[in-house]
């Protein structure tokens, strides 16, 4: 696909337009919505857009800033887990500090928000302690949403303690959505007055862009991506009263915005010069638009995608009904179906086409058959089916890095002499019910063969141009299969099927 936003115009945009908001205090907290690093959303919205924009937008500011991340205790405690990468929020704090530090960006501590003495929570603490990472706890704030007096009182955001911090910049940010970066923010706007400093507050979030219409496809996408949340795009009233013109901003950011101003205002003891909740955002990405066409349908190829996720996790009991009927209504608003995801008709016919044959051959009439299909950024589809040695997937990566690699589609890669011991040791010595090789597996035996075969060798190389293609799956994808994909970086969808009956292996 070709880009439809150009990377570099919106770094420089962007990074003016935050340092104008600078000037206009001492210290500006910046509360960093979505997510900080790897905003795969964002890239496949906007093709061009840089995955790891804002990390790079960060680096231009670095001299000025420093980065505090929040995370709420009750998300350790769970376990909750951050979908697109699989690991729970805890971790991925972690790996959140570790690649800052990589891109040379000042990490001035954790904050864990609205905390409770837990077992769980404790151990994290004492994890980053031990590493030599500042962490603060911070209380939830007495008297919030509606009583304004003890919230801005030493009773409510005066029991936090204060976190220092030395730069004009302080990026507040989190591993998701409800980590408490807004109270931070808040909390300290409080301590900063109380020490007679003007301090402000700005909100970073890419989504939904205010400048583009309610139901750009963008703009959907991004309802799609937080179908779950109950976020719901509308024009901002404030704004359109304040000045006359349309703005879009999400239903909890205009909802909250009356408390939110007489909080600031009560702060710093003076009228606001916010008049929107769009006032408070710096988003600068329609900037960056530069072919809108594209950018609409990679848009509402990201809403198809999002639809059979969500299809996927509702068969699993993952998302609730409500969610369910939210995504299909968006489905229906910009008059999409499924079949407008070019990889999915191709997957489906050769799952009934197999079916029809297996059971004209007398196999059994409820058995399962998985084809998945992978479309190429050429536009070639190639498929693969599931069989007693591969799975699925496996199966059609291995058709796929044989036609980039100009090997001859009836070459074995794979030596039986490499097979044979991975399937006796799955079978004979770890029972494991399905004998079948996945993805992950096949990689592996290929990269063992390259060792002294040259096309095996070669296919490895060809997995790196798998990045950004397309496949869909006629089943949910096993554990195993989901993990490379997702690393590979192919933007996959599934039906709702399960492959195998077994509760345990998909639980």
């Amino acid at each position: 696909m070709k880009n439809g936003f150009d990377h570099q115009k919106y770094i420089e945009m962007q990074s003016k337009h935050i340092l104008e908001r600078v000037n206009q205090y001492d210290k500006l907290y910046i509360e960093f919505g979505g997510k900080l690093m790897a905003d795969l959303h964002a890239m496949r919205v906007l093709p061009g857009f840089d995955s790891d924009a804002k990390l790079k937008l960060l680096h231009t500011l670095s001299d000025k800033l420093e980065i505090v991340i929040c995370i709420y205790s009750g998300d350790i405690e769970r376990n909750k887990i951050r979908g697109d990468f699989g690991i729970t929020y805890e971790l991925e704090v972690f790996r959140m500090i570790d690649v800052l530090r990589k891109h040379e960006l000042s990490v001035n501590s954790v904050v864990v928000t609205r905390y409770e003495d837990r077992l769980s929570t404790n151990i994290f603490i004492q994890k980053l302690v031990n590493r030599g990472i500042r962490v603060y706890k911070h209380s939830a704030t007495k008297g919030y949403p509606t009583d304004i007096d003890t919230i801005v009182s030493e009773e409510g955001y005066g029991q936090n303690d204060f976190i220092e911090t030395e730069k004009s910049i302080v990026v507040v940010t989190g591993p998701g959505p409800s980590s408490g970066k807004l109270a931070t923010c808040l909390s300290q706007m409080y301590h900063e007055a109380k020490r007679g400093k003007s301090a402000g507050y700005a909100k970073f979030e890419t989504f939904p862009v205010w400048n583009l219409p309610l139901k750009h496809p963008v703009n959907v996408a991004y309802e799609a991506a937080t179908a779950d949340l109950r976020d719901i795009n509308s024009i901002d009233s404030f704004h359109l009263d304040a000045y006359g013109e349309k703005a879009i901003n999400y239903n909890r950011d205009i909802e909250v915005f009356p408390i939110l101003k007489r909080i600031i205002e009560k702060i710093t003891g003076k009228k606001s010069n916010y008049l929107s909740p769009t006032d408070m955002g710096v988003n600068k990405v329609k900037d960056g638009i530069i072919d809108d066409d594209i950018v609409q349908e990679a848009s509402r190829q990201e809403i198809i995608r999002r639809y059979f996720s969500i299809l996927c996790d509702y068969k699993k009991g993952i998302a609730d009904e409500e969610t369910f009927h939210r995504i299909k209504l968006l489905m229906d608003e910009l008059d999409l179906s499924e079949n407008d995801r070019q990889v999915v008709a191709p997957a489906r016919e050769k799952a009934v086409l197999l079916t029809e044959t297996m059971q004209a051959e007398g196999g059994q009439c409820g058995e399962s058959v998985s084809v998945t299909a992978i479309q190429l950024a050429d536009g070639k589809i190639f498929t693969g089916k599931s069989t007693s040695l591969l799975s699925a997937p496996a199966a059609a990566v291995l058709n796929v890095v044989k036609y980039m690699a100009n090997l001859p589609d009836s070459m074995h890669l794979l030596s039986p002499l490499v097979l044979k011991p991975i399937l006796d040791l799955k079978q004979e010595i770890l029972a494991q019910a399905d004998t079948s090789l996945n993805l992950e597996e096949v990689i592996l035996a290929l990269s063992i063969c390259g060792a002294t075969n040259p096309a095996a060798n070669c296919s490895i190389e060809a997995l790196s141009k798998l990045r950004q293609c397309q496949a869909h799956s006629t089943t949910i994808l096993q554990p195993g299969d989901e993990k490379i994909f997702r690393k590979l970086g192919l933007q996959y969808t599934c039906d709702p099927i399960f492959s195998s009956s077994q509760l345990f292996y998909f639980a």
